[in-house]
């Protein structure tokens, strides 16, 4: 396979040990070209230390990690230059004008494309001449994916972009991003604790908990096929076993909640044969609701 027909990302049993802890452990996941990848989960899940291992900034303790088709190992030089990465911290020197970062980073990129960065500035409402050391957080933030995308990546990588940004910032950065990913055919990962985004702008999810993967499906299919099921006990009965589907699962007093992951037909004529239940009630969940309560389940079990 070509480093043309590969995927955009490709892991294979991704482990990155610090000490005794296991930051990542034996992830595995394809992300195809065009398309874009949520990757979500609590604080310490592994989110940025995989993405670090992608963009050649950590060493893999072991398994297979390809970008592009490439090492990060290897061919790191290579793959930032056809990748687009914005970090969590925005590295910019701050004594510089946003004209003098455009022109520093232009200098890099053969791919630089003028027209789409004067778009981009226009789009973004920046002030070339004021300096980095002015900018708020979402200033800079937009800065920096400006200097993402304008190079016309093959795959655009960010982590936790919009994290502290008002509304507004996070709106006008979640503009750029779609209209990039919608014009031209590249692929994007990007992690963020703001499900409302991942939700609005991602084809898949992946979720993380502990440096395991829980999760990896397409949004849609994941708010199809996942319900929260509210029922009431009759006579005081506890359940006596729990679904496998069950994410999650909580008795208050009579009340007894379930989130199902899949939800069918069979299972709820189940749980309604099965146990002494009445006023079963079944509801959609958002990607936050979801997210929380495996978060929630996970915490349960340990």
């Amino acid at each position: 396979m070509t480093s043309s027909d590969s995927p955009a990302i490709e892991l294979i049993g991704l482990t990155k040990i610090f000490g005794e802890v296991k930051a990542v452990d034996a992830l595995s996941l394809v992300v195809p070209r065009g398309t874009t990848l949520g990757l979500i989960g609590p604080n310490g899940a592994g989110k940025s230390t995989t993405i670090r291992t992608l963009m050649g900034l950590s060493t893999v303790s072991y398994g297979t990690v390809r970008v592009l088709g490439l090492d990060p190992a290897v061919d790191a030089p290579q793959i930032k230059s056809r990748v687009g990465y914005v970090p969590e911290t925005h590295l910019m020197y701050r004594w510089m004008r946003i004209q003098d970062v455009i022109w520093f980073a232009k200098s890099f990129y053969p791919t630089w494309n003028d027209k789409l960065c004067r778009d981009l500035i226009n789009l973004f409402g920046l002030a070339p001449r004021q300096k980095i050391k002015q900018l708020s957080k979402g200033t800079l933030a937009k800065v920096s994916l400006l200097l993402a995308i304008a190079h016309e990546p093959e795959l655009l990588i960010l982590d936790e972009p919009m994290s502290g940004l008002d509304p507004l910032a996070r709106e006008e950065i979640l503009d750029g991003v779609l209209r990039t990913t919608g014009e031209r055919q590249c692929s994007v990962l990007f992690s963020s604790h703001s499900l409302g985004d991942v939700q609005r702008m991602a084809d898949n999810v992946a979720m993380l908990y502990e440096g395991k993967l829980l999760l990896h499906c397409p949004v849609d299919e994941l708010l199809t096929s996942a319900k929260r099921v509210r029922a009431v006990l009759r006579d005081g009965c506890v359940p006596v076993w729990r679904p496998p589907e069950a994410i999650w699962q909580c008795v208050e007093r009579r009340e007894w909640q379930l989130t199902l992951h899949p939800c069918s037909e069979q299972l709820l004529a189940r749980l309604q044969t099965e146990f002494p239940v009445d006023n079963v009630e079944v509801t959609d969940l958002s990607l936050e609701d979801l997210f929380k309560d495996y978060v929630k389940g996970r915490r349960k079990l340990a």
